[in-house]
């Protein structure tokens, strides 16, 4: 009678065990910052195995390196070929209206088609409009678009409107709530990396990615990180 007892309560606490394992284990939660979500600026194959988050700012020198050095060749190697899905969103600092800017005539310059040779024109330009603000830094960004092929009217009015502020805004937003601490930071399918990185270490992540192989270790790169 003791034996079979025994046996009862022992196994009514496995069960109530398991019963608290189950109710009790963290959850995962559902309010997790997609990197992707709502993303304004897309290339590549929609369909692609391997989707890329980039932020970055506009007056990050590392990410002025990826986008002059590194990007170029991801762009042919991997998004040309329909292998990578490439989204582009903005990290401006606090306090960094110039960059805030720059994002808004980024945005603008995307109703043209052309937001790929603005984003690339103002790192190339990186140096020159740093220190403007308020209409000097306008009419800089006007002049920057006319030298793409966009009508210097039609911009400043879209520049002047103020409409792709929010947007920069709500990249800014998700980059907090990503957690993300500087510039560049990548998202490769889900997974975070941080840093500029040789086209060498891309070409690694990247090929892992589209072999199904989680990298697993962002060693991390040069970068910027974001002030206050």
């Amino acid at each position: 009678m003791q034996r079979t007892l025994f046996i009862v309560v022992a196994l009514l606490a496995a069960v109530i065990a398991a019963v608290l394992f189950i109710v009790l284990r963290p959850q995962p939660s559902a309010n997790v910052a997609d990197p992707a979500k709502g993303a304004r600026f897309v290339i590549g194959n929609p369909d692609a195995k391997v989707t890329v988050v980039d932020f970055s700012n506009y007056l990050c020198g590392h990410c002025r390196d990826h986008a002059n050095d590194v990007f170029p060749l991801i762009k042919r190697d991997y998004i040309d070929t329909g292998k990578v899905r490439y989204i582009f969103r903005d990290f401006p600092f606090g306090g960094q209206e110039n960059v805030i800017r720059a994002g808004e005539a980024a945005a603008c310059a995307a109703d043209n088609n052309l937001y790929i040779e603005y984003h690339e024109a103002l790192f190339r330009a990186q140096l020159q409009w740093a220190g403007f603000s308020g209409e000097a830094l306008d009419n800089y960004l006007a002049d920057l678009a006319s030298q793409i092929g966009m009508a210097p009217a039609t911009f400043s009015q879209c520049l002047k409107s103020g409409s792709k502020r929010a947007g920069v805004l709500a990249d800014q937003k998700l980059a907090g709530d990503l957690g993300l601490t500087g510039t560049p930071s990548f998202f490769v399918n889900g997974e975070k990396y941080t840093g500029q990185r040789s086209y060498d270490s891309w070409r690694e992540i990247l090929d892992k990615a589209l072999a199904g192989q989680a990298s697993g270790n962002d060693q991390g790169g040069a970068s910027s990180p974001a002030k206050p």
